[in-house]
């Protein structure tokens, strides 16, 4: 029998998503979801998880969900097509994450390079909470309930699902060929597989307020636009300017198709020859910003008009999202069902089990 190709992938309700989350794993997902090569497709809102680092401000992670759900909409995920939950209803994951907890050593785990980063970014030092410290077991619950084939992230996640594999391969080596060993699929494109902020940081975050968000008004994004950070040196329009390090090219690859030029920049052909132009001088910085922004609004305008829609009726998202739940929460119910069993500790299911002991105690 052939296996079935499963995608799972979510993000964390801290606020709401932006173009980083787009291009590095947004964009992926509503492709591969119509593109029919897939059995299931599974995408969950992680508020357990963000409680992890979250856990004084509830009303934070609650408020976002729905602001999470309103952009998966407004991008083109399909209720009818990806199953979309909440993390925190399905309970099997909590269970699972308890058992893989027996598979990963402490020292493993401060070896993750994406724990240490996200550690770092958040200045915890050695007050780490449990939760986030263990967050690639729990991480790991969710894909292996799902028994997820394939799972499309951005490469910052590459560590996490290493560690994945290897909690899922141990195991099966301990208990049996029981759970998928899933793939990642990063990003096709180099420029989204780690967008940077407009202020030139290494990671675009909401923390550090340096987002353009899917739900920004057109006002906003020019805004932020006109404000990125470029070459520092690129001073006078005849100076020549890097391209390396400068976010306004690294949107350009990103975001940018050929088609563009003729729509919004007619004297030059492609983006090569905008870069080629920039780096000799003689291209000021606020005529390739007017250039992004024409692609970013383009690009946001009809997320931003479908959300809009979807946000007239917000208990019809909530009742999506609660069907949502109950489809996940049947198939993580029947994974568990296998590794109780592989476990031996489906005590209530196991008639061997319960004869065995008869014979023994009966003295036979």
């Amino acid at each position: 029998m052939t296996k079935e190709k499963i995608i799972l992938t979510g993000d964390r309700p801290t606020g709401r998503l932006h173009i980083g989350h787009y291009v590095g794993s947004l964009r992926r997902r509503v492709e591969l979801q119509n593109s029919g090569l897939y059995d299931k497709i599974f995408v969950f809102i992680a508020d357990a998880q963000a409680l992890t680092d979250n856990v004084d401000n509830p009303e934070k992670v609650r408020q976002n969900v729905i602001e999470v759900a309103l952009d998966y909409l407004a991008c083109g995920l399909n209720p009818a097509k990806s199953t979309i939950f909440i993390q925190s209803q399905i309970a099997e994951l909590c269970e699972l994450s308890f058992y893989f907890m027996n598979m990963v050593t402490v020292s493993r785990l401060q070896r993750n390079p994406t724990v240490k980063a996200e550690i770092q970014l958040r200045n915890f030092d050695a007050s780490i909470p449990v939760g986030f410290f263990t967050y690639p077991i729990s991480q790991t619950a969710d894909i292996a309930a799902f028994k997820a084939t394939t799972v499309p992230v951005g490469e910052d996640q590459e560590p996490m699902l290493e560690q994945a594999r290897e909690i899922v391969r141990r195991f099966n080596y301990i208990y049996g060929e029981t759970l998928v060993e899933p793939e990642i699929l990063l990003p096709d494109n180099a420029a989204c597989l780690r967008l940077p902020g407009t202020d030139g940081k290494a990671k675009m975050s909401k923390s550090l307020g340096n987002c353009i968000y899917l739900s920004d008004s057109a006002d906003e994004v020019q805004k932020k636009v006109k404000g990125m950070y470029t070459d520092p040196d690129h001073l006078r329009v005849q100076d020549p300017g890097k391209v390396e390090g400068n976010p306004v090219f690294t949107y350009l690859d990103a975001f940018c198709r050929p088609e563009h030029f003729g729509l919004y920049l007619p004297e030059y052909p492609n983006l090569d020859e905008l870069k080629a132009h920039y780096q000799r001088g003689g291209l000021g910085d606020m005529k390739v910003k007017g250039f992004l922004n024409s692609i970013m609004q383009e690009t946001l305008e009809p997320i931003r008009n479908r959300r809009k829609e979807f946000e007239k009726d917000i208990p019809a998202i909530y009742d999506m999202l609660k069907k949502g739940c109950d489809a996940a929460r049947e198939v993580a119910a029947a994974t568990l069902d296998d590794v109780r069993k592989a476990m031996k500790i489906n005590y209530f299911d196991d008639a061997e089990l319960i004869a065995e002991q008869v014979k023994k105690f009966s003295g036979e």
